[in-house]
């Protein structure tokens, strides 16, 4: 089989100016990819901002044969993400790939997090990706063609401790993610999440004992630059992907309990029916999880 190339086409990555998005960057730009390399360039709780860190990856990529932009504007407004797809228009003339991976930390056990904690986390994460995606897809809609990759975790997907905030965005990106397939399948975009686990500077105080240093970045590009291909079939889909293994996630529904006269005693006694796991569906969309009622109102 040859290697996938993406000759002409054209990639947003936000946060590229270092850790996952710059290996995703350099990855599909050495394939071909006109890549606009966009990075705030501010602190990993989000203060600051540089020009340095997108304009070394731009540097970095040119000097390996490849082709690429700098961007410096913030996913944080809709203005900010208008002006990043912008860049690409101007640039390259179109948009084919968005890869949204631009982030912040702001960790705090939930009784002590305050609004200045979450609203700066959910604007980055989760209005970030519609902020950028929303221009790119009226673009992927004209021209029948897209592919956008989004950045979930497994802190939203399953849990961890003084991440509330950072959760909820994560897991709001899976649902924003599995709406742009059902809507982007006409117009042949695919979008897809991925979870990765990677030693990043906005990791690095969280993994320890030397697990860290075998979850490169560079491990997690190859799957991106599979979803961000023209031959990648999926949509809709959420994959864990880290130190080279690559596995499928996915939401399912128990075949659970049904009776026509529910009461709270009802569900009491059969708890274990309603929770039990063996038997389950996993529904493509809305009305694929209201098909799994079907069967018990049937007149």
């Amino acid at each position: 089989m040859p290697d996938l190339g993406y000759d002409g086409k054209v990639a947003i990555i936000t946060g590229a100016g270092g850790g996952l998005g710059r290996q995703h960057a350099l990855l599909l730009a050495s394939r071909g990819a006109l890549v606009v390399v966009n990075d705030l360039g501010g602190a990993v709780d989000g203060s600051g901002s540089s020009a340095g860190p997108a304009q070394q990856v731009v540097d970095e990529i040119k000097a390996a044969g490849g082709d690429a932009v700098a961007d410096t504007n913030s996913v944080a407004t809709p203005e900010g993400g208008q002006a990043i797809v912008q860049t690409a228009l101007d640039t390259f003339g179109r948009v084919d790939i968005v890869v949204n991976n631009a982030g912040i930390l702001r960790d705090k056990a939930f009784h002590n997090m305050e609004a200045d904690l979450v609203g700066p986390v959910l604007d980055v994460h989760l209005r970030g990706a519609f902020n950028v995606t929303r221009p790119a897809f009226a673009k992927m809609r004209e021209q029948g063609y897209g592919r956008i990759i989004s950045t979930s975790s497994a802190a939203g997907l399953f849990g961890n401790f003084g991440q509330a905030n950072y959760g909820a965005a994560k897991m709001g990106l899976v649902g924003f993610t599995r709406v742009l397939a059902v809507e982007g399948a006409k117009n042949n975009i695919r979008a897809n999440a991925i979870a990765p686990l990677a030693l990043t500077r906005m990791t690095e105080n969280i993994m320890g004992g030397g697990f860290g240093e075998r979850l490169d970045p560079s491990k997690v590009s190859p799957l991106v630059a599979w979803l961000a291909h023209e031959d990648c079939p999926v949509s809709g889909e959420i994959f864990s992907v880290g130190g080279g293994r690559v596995a499928r996630i996915f939401i399912a529904e128990a075949k659970g309990y049904y009776t026509p006269d529910l009461t709270p005693e009802a569900i009491r006694d059969h708890w274990d029916e309603v929770r039990d796991e063996e038997g389950y569906a996993v529904p493509g969309n809305l009305n694929d999880e209201t098909r799994l009622y079907a069967p018990y109102f049937k007149s």
